[in-house]
């Protein structure tokens, strides 16, 4: 692939000529509202159009996309069946074992993860002088293995350790084995020393519909604890809410959400995304930090 802006160097040589979001269900999803109004600015004619995709229809429509020269994101359920379909992937991709961002070359399926990204960029926003202390990951699955990766550029040499807190200890184990990073596995909360904890992130799916129990008490979080929680909603998650009650720092994932989309922006095009313009169109102020240290 050639050599963009991006330190990863991860540019799809033919850009996209239309794109889609593939998933099921996808019609809550609001990429293509932050995606049209970035192809607005720059792109003009391609349009980012949604798709609901069942299982047994995935691979036709990516047969359809190829055929079109398609590219696009994915979500779930179908982040892992694009990752073992594409012909191409980049190491984050094979390190996180999903694809969110897919584009062709020659016909050929490349796959990226740029949800790395958005937690990178999150994480850096809530922590901008490095976390202080450990860093607690709740989950094991997917979401916790791009949490995994993430963290690796996102915390400073030296800091503390990275555990993993998950119902299935030997899930978490095999997680940590498989993304091969530094971090060990709790299987209770009350196994974890929560004075030394500086930030706590959810990538569980514990808060994606309405009354649904928190991950974790915040009564377990210190003064100095930052929150992080994966799920997105426009009023905040009922945990992000707990915490700042609190006082503590808090984000839910749409940070996460736009600099995951901007990044794919960069990788389909080798261009800059229009950040004020795709925070914009969700009627939100960009945030002043947003900008992800490069």
């Amino acid at each position: 692939m050639s050599t963009g802006r991006r330190p990863s160097g991860i540019v799809a040589r033919t850009p996209p000529g239309a794109l889609v979001i593939l998933g099921q269900p996808v019609a809550q999803s609001l990429s293509p509202l932050f995606q049209n109004a970035a192809l607005q600015a720059s792109h003009p004619g391609v349009h980012y159009a949604r798709r609901e995709v069942a299982a047994d229809d995935l691979d036709r429509v990516l047969a359809e996309c190829r055929a079109a020269n398609c590219g696009g994101n994915v979500t779930m359920p179908h982040k892992f069946a694009v990752c073992e379909r594409a012909s191409n992937r980049t190491e984050t991709a094979t390190r996180t074992g999903a694809v969110n961002t897919f584009w062709w070359e020659d016909g050929a399926l490349f796959g990226h993860n740029t949800d790395v990204d958005g937690i990178v960029a999150t994480v850096r926003a809530l922590c901008p002088d490095g976390v202080r202390g450990d860093v607690v990951v709740l989950g094991a699955g997917g979401a916790a293995a791009s949490v995994l990766v993430a963290l690796e550029s996102a915390r400073r040499a030296g800091a503390g350790r990275t555990i993993v807190l998950a119902r299935a200890p030997g899930r978490a184990t095999a997680l940590i084995a498989r993304v091969a990073v530094d971090a060990r596995v709790a299987a209770n909360a009350g196994d974890i020393a929560w004075p030394r904890v500086g930030l706590v992130i959810n990538a569980t799916p514990v808060g994606m519909t309405p009354g649904d129990a928190v991950p974790l008490s915040t009564e377990w979080l210190s003064a100095h604890a930052a929150v992080f929680d994966l799920v997105y909603k426009r009023e905040g998650t009922r945990w992000v809410q707990e915490a700042r009650a609190r006082g503590l720092l808090a984000e839910d994932g749409l940070r996460m959400l736009v600099e995951q989309g901007a990044s794919a922006f960069e990788t389909w095009f080798g261009v800059a995304a229009p950040r004020a313009e795709m925070w914009r169109a969700l009627g939100e102020p960009m945030p002043p930090d947003l900008s992800v240290r490069r």
